[in-house]
């Protein structure tokens, strides 16, 4: 009898030492998310009460006027719609003081003003020259 519980107990020993010999499986690869882009107004809602008191305050007239000009004004880089349309005038209108925002023409040179900084170096450079001769 002995026997036969000594080798069920070694059967049961050998069952757990493979068990536990086995390599355990390899860990799944990394799979990042997909990128959700942020809303801010994803969660934003607003009582049906407070809805109705806006579209009430504003009378139905108003709201086609509005779209009707919007959907007439000029498209362009966005904020830079006029708001009145200027003629040409024949060349005229990019002249300084005419609202246009040109303005004169400005030389290549010198910046005004750069010959008293010259007349300072030139005398500091004699200057230092006299003081470094025995």
């Amino acid at each position: 009898m002995t026997n036969k519980n000594e080798i069920a107990e070694l059967k049961a020993r050998i069952a757990k030492l493979e068990r536990d010999a086995k390599p355990e499986p390899p860990p799944k690869p990394f799979v990042p998310q997909p990128h959700q882009q942020y809303d801010p107004t994803a969660g934003m809602c607003m009582p049906p009460s407070a809805l109705a008191a806006m579209v009430n305050a504003v009378p139905d007239h108003v709201i086609r006027e509005i779209a009707m000009r919007d959907g007439r004004a000029p498209t362009g880089r966005p904020g830079m719609i006029p708001t009145s349309q200027q003629s040409s005038g024949g060349g005229s209108a990019n002249v300084p003081g005419s609202g246009t925002g040109w303005a004169h023409e400005t030389p290549i040179g010198p910046p005004p003003g750069i010959n008293w900084v010259d007349a300072q170096l030139i005398a500091d450079d004699v200057k230092q020259r006299s003081k470094s001769k025995p």
